[in-house]
């Protein structure tokens, strides 16, 4: 596959290039922090981002939620089919 921007470093506004299928944990950080949270079914997530700071947004399905979340915490979360965005 013919990759034109394999030498161009990516920024925050850039697509995603990794996508990591989420299960909610209160004692777990992600792999990878995100850049946005998609999710299939709507709902609240309880996250941390990776400025420390930890609360509830809601989130519904099709359209990515851009945040930078180093935890996705299991009390709290209703959204189901959570996936991260890198």
């Amino acid at each position: 596959m013919d990759d034109r921007f394999q030498h161009h470093l990516p920024g925050l506004e850039s697509p995603a290039m990794r996508l990591e299928s989420v299960v909610p944990d209160d004692d777990a950080d992600l792999p990878m922090a995100s850049r946005a949270i998609a999710v299939g079914t709507e709902g609240f997530v309880n996250l941390t981002t990776i400025a420390g700071t930890t609360g509830r947004v809601f989130i519904v399905p099709g359209a990515p939620f851009p945040i930078r979340a180093q935890r996705i915490l299991a009390t709290g979360t209703t959204a189901e089919q959570i996936v991260s965005l890198a």
